[in-house]
């Protein structure tokens, strides 16, 4: 009976310190391994939304370029954004309710870790017909840069700045 007791004691204990050390040696071990990894992933996944951002912006200045012909493309990014009266506000060629604010406004504010910079092309009488969006990443997001311009062809550098004799995505 005496021995019953004992047994009971020892079990009601419950780890020891060195089990204790050993599994959180474990975990750090799995964690130095799985973190990098993880943020190897989040760059990935920064570049792949900052390639259908590029998309996005193209088809939204095609399309502006076809709604106001007489422009051309348009001086801003933040002219393809809602009017500042709401939904039920009609498009203008200043605010033309074709993409979201926060892509419009992603040439000063970040979208998904990267900065979009529009350049337009310049107007000799008559309506804007070239443009130039380079994307950068910002502290973390990533080292891939993107290009585009009216041709819709994206390429991409990394770690330095895009250009256009850089490689062009394929499938683009």
């Amino acid at each position: 009976m005496n021995w019953m007791k004992q047994d009971r004691k020892r079990k009601q204990g419950g780890f020891s310190l060195i089990e204790l050390l050993i599994v959180v040696t474990i975990i750090l071990i799995i964690a130095a391994i799985a973190i990098p990894k993880l943020l190897t992933v989040k760059q990935q996944a920064n570049a792949t939304a900052a390639v259908a951002n590029m998309r996005t912006l193209g088809n939204g200045l095609n399309a502006y370029a076809s709604q106001y012909p007489a422009v051309g493309y348009p001086a801003a990014l933040t002219n393809l954004a809602a009017p500042s009266g709401g939904s039920g506000s009609t498009p203008t060629s200043t605010a033309a309710n074709l993409i979201d604010d926060q892509l419009a406004n992603s040439g000063t504010t970040p979208k998904q870790g990267y900065i979009f910079a529009y350049t337009p092309g310049t107007a000799s009488n008559g309506p804007v017909t070239t443009y130039q969006i380079m994307a950068s990443p910002q502290s973390g997001a990533g080292t891939r840069y993107f290009c585009t311009d009216e041709s819709g062809v994206i390429r991409y550098a990394d770690g330095a700045a895009c250009d256009w004799t850089t490689s062009p995505i394929i499938g683009g």
